[in-house]
């Protein structure tokens, strides 16, 4: 059952919607991603990283996010982490996707997996000009 609070939170609304407007589309089950480990790049309040980017992992993202402090290639079997390859879909953070973009190393974006939620740090048309299907 939804409370009074829940049920009026646009932020739960708006996390629940792509980029195009639309019902958010799982990023990926396999490996199982999103902060909620549901396949879904939605956020709340608890995920200070914002985990809203659904974004195509290539080898020099996956190399950069090591460098810069994010091992996202190392299985890490205690949490349930199968480490990432390139090809695999992965919920980024926001900030961090932005940040690999600005270094020439941001990956590709799933619009109808992608939170509008992350427009709050990055503008539509960068997450546009980096889409594919």
């Amino acid at each position: 059952m939804i409370s009074f609070d829940e049920s009026h939170d646009s932020s739960k609304v708006k996390q629940n919607r792509n980029l195009l407007g639309e019902s958010l589309i799982p990023c990926s089950t396999e490996p199982l991603t999103g902060f909620f480990r549901d396949g879904l790049c939605r956020t709340c309040s608890n995920d200070t990283g914002s985990h809203t980017v659904c974004a195509v992992m290539t080898e020099a993202f996956l190399q950069f996010t090591v460098t810069a402090g994010n091992d996202l290639v190392t299985p890490r079997p205690e949490f349930n982490f199968p480490g990432l390859v390139p090809g695999d879909r992965w919920c980024l953070c926001a900030a961090r996707w932005l940040e690999a973009m600005r270094a020439g190393y941001g990956p590709p974006v799933v619009l109808e997996a992608t939170s509008e939620k992350a427009l709050e740090v990055i503008p539509f048309e960068l997450l546009q000009q980096h889409s594919v299907k």
